[in-house]
């Protein structure tokens, strides 16, 4: 979710506000920065291979400058051969230091709509240890095989001095690859990614293809605006996933890792998400499995929009699972991906991946894993929660108040919503979509019992960015 506008609006006070309460860190402390600019000056470089001769290539947002991955695709006989640079940030840190410390304080990179709070100090993340085109950067070079049918027969990943020699945004990429003007090593990111979705097809995986939200601010007010995902965010994503399932192979194989695990959603959760399909006009006939309704879904429509937003609730419970000595743990699948899986491809952006991809070295090595690897293996699952629990915290408030923002001149105004929910002891309770704008929020209906799956006429009774939620009435 992003938002532009003056930074003096009430979204952008109350904003400040959030990261004020939430003790979110402005700055990196002295002794941080003072490390960064010794490691500037002599990172540790020992056991690069040179691959500047690979015409690697970034996709990313076209703000972004924290580029974790870089690309480099061609044919090899009958299959592909994917070379994926992942940004060695062991290269810059020292174990234990004060770079160390902090990045283990902050776990990941905090986004906010009007920004965000990185895990590394910019020099490094949207700097040095950034794969920017036209600059030579550490990095661990993941070399994978697929066959004819897109199925990972061969992997291979060592440390690497790589330089990507363009920085393509998503849009770009599509419109080159719908009009043929794509070179090979572009053009077969779709060959690639339409053979991947075949193959998460037959696991039974499924990819949540949710709508960016924008919240532009006018003279007449807040309005909000989609960005669905476009075709080649998937077939990049699906390089990613590749990599994460065969890093976790890798690690289960050498018998000591970190999986990112998730169990099967609850029946009762899936019975909540037909109600809501129901209730927002989505097709899910009873003996058509979860993942075929959401990869006929278009989020260009609002109610598939809202629908995919309400299919991440099945995501709850997605965790971190060390293993060591061979014992493989229970359960080691993530539900969504249906393959063993890890995090290894943005360690500029989250904690975790730093170690996985030092553990899948070792593992292709067949050395021990380096010692301050092991040593905080045992603590990373609990450090992840933690992390992962406060980002989903402030990512929660943020949409309360963005939509309070979005809202905040039209209370006591009359809408068209689906009612999505009703709370099963509190029937006058429960959550309703707009129609028009896209929000989701809360519905008390006084003495009168919602009507679960139906449409209704509603009243905007509240919405006040920072102070008051916002939540309705029936009209």
């Amino acid at each position: 979710m992003h938002v532009s506008g003056a930074a003096e609006a009430p979204l952008g006070a109350a904003l400040r506000e959030l990261r004020t309460r939430l003790e979110v860190p402005a700055d990196f402390p002295a002794d941080v920065l003072a490390e960064v600019e010794s490691a500037l000056e002599s990172p540790d470089l020992s056991g690069h291979r040179d691959a500047t001769d690979i015409p690697f290539f970034t996709i990313d947002p076209p703000t972004s400058r924290d580029l974790d991955q870089a690309m480099f695709l061609e044919r090899r006989g009958s299959g592909f051969r994917v070379s994926y640079a992942i940004a060695d940030v062991a290269a810059w840190v020292k174990p234990g230091g004060a770079l160390d410390r902090e990045a283990h304080a902050r776990v990941t990179t905090l986004y906010f709509p009007d920004g965000k709070t990185p895990l590394h100090p910019s020099s490094l993340s949207e700097g040095a240890a950034s794969l920017l085109p036209d600059q030579d950067c550490p990095a661990l070079l993941w070399t994978i095989d697929l066959d004819a049918e897109g199925r990972s027969v061969a992997t291979d990943v060592h440390r690497a001095i790589v330089r990507s020699r363009a920085k393509l945004d998503y849009d770009g990429v599509q419109k080159a690859i719908d009009n043929g003007t794509a070179e090979e090593p572009l053009a077969l990111l779709k060959d690639i990614g339409l053979l991947r979705d075949q193959q998460e097809i037959a696991r039974g995986g499924i990819s949540l293809n949710v709508p960016e939200q924008e919240i532009v601010e006018r003279e007449d007010g807040y309005h909000l605006e989609y960005r669905a995902p476009l075709p080649a965010d998937g077939w990049n994503a699906h390089i990613s996933l590749l990599t994460g399932a065969a890093a976790a192979d890798l690690m289960i194989e050498y018998g000591t890792g970190i999986l990112r695990t998730l169990p099967a959603a609850p029946q009762g959760a899936v019975g909540r998400l037909r109600r809501s399909a129901k209730a927002l006009g989505i097709d899910w006939p009873r003996h058509m499995p979860y993942a075929d309704v959401v990869r006929g879904l278009d989020p260009r429509h609002g109610n598939h929009a809202a629908f995919l937003q309400e299919c991440t609730s099945l995501l709850r419970g997605a965790g971190y699972t060390v293993f060591t000595g061979g014992e493989l743990p229970d359960p080691r699948i993530h539900a969504a991906v249906a393959d063993e899986y890890t995090h290894c491809t943005a360690p500029l952006r989250r904690l975790v991946d730093r170690y996985a991809g030092e553990l899948c070295l070792a593992a292709v090595a067949g050395q021990e894993p380096p010692e301050w690897v092991l040593a905080a293996l045992d603590a990373l699952p609990q450090e992840m929660a933690d992390g992962t629990r406060r980002a989903n915290s402030i990512e929660r408030e943020c949409v309360d108040i963005v939509e309070a923002a979005l809202l905040k001149d039209r209370v006591g105004e009359i809408f068209d919503a689906y009612v999505i929910d009703v709370k099963d002891r509190q029937p006058t309770v429960g959550t309703l979509h707009l129609e028009d704008p896209a929000v989701v929020a809360r519905i008390e209906g006084g003495e009168t019992k919602l009507p679960l799956g139906e449409r209704l006429r509603v009243r905007l009774t509240q919405a006040d960015p920072g102070k008051a939620k916002v939540q309705f009435a029936p009209a």
